[in-house]
């Protein structure tokens, strides 16, 4: 199973940009997906995250601006960033919990190699 995220870039203060990340290889099913971000210096966070069924939840820094969603027929997830500021820069990695196919009692773990958000003037 491999994750393959893009869409990052620079970016000036108050624009957008939109991150995919799309998983491919023997996956069953897919659960839960989510973004993260690890700005310089600081820990990984979570961003956003979408279950299954659709419902999603995000950082108190991005409500409002960011925008989670997925397309299960791709098995692909998106993020829509908009207004954004100096403090959204970062690398952001998506992660994903699935079932792959042979192997559908266990759920497993994977991380995209993240994509650089440099927002700047």
């Amino acid at each position: 199973v491999q994750l393959q995220a893009s869409g990052g870039g620079l970016v000036q203060p108050g624009g957008s940009l939109r991150l995919s990340c799309a998983a491919s290889g023997t996956i069953f099913s897919i659960d839960a997906m989510a973004w993260y971000r690890q700005a310089p210096g600081k820990r990984r966070e979570l961003v956003a995250v979408i279950a299954n069924g659709g419902s999603t939840n995000y950082a108190e820094a991005v409500k409002g601006r960011f925008t989670i969603s997925r397309d299960n027929a791709k098995n692909t997830v998106y993020l829509q960033m908009n207004s954004l500021n100096a403090e959204d820069t970062a690398v952001y990695y998506c992660n994903v919990d699935l079932y792959r196919s042979g192997s559908v009692l266990i759920k497993y773990n994977y991380w995209g190699q993240g994509t650089q958000v440099t927002v700047s003037s």
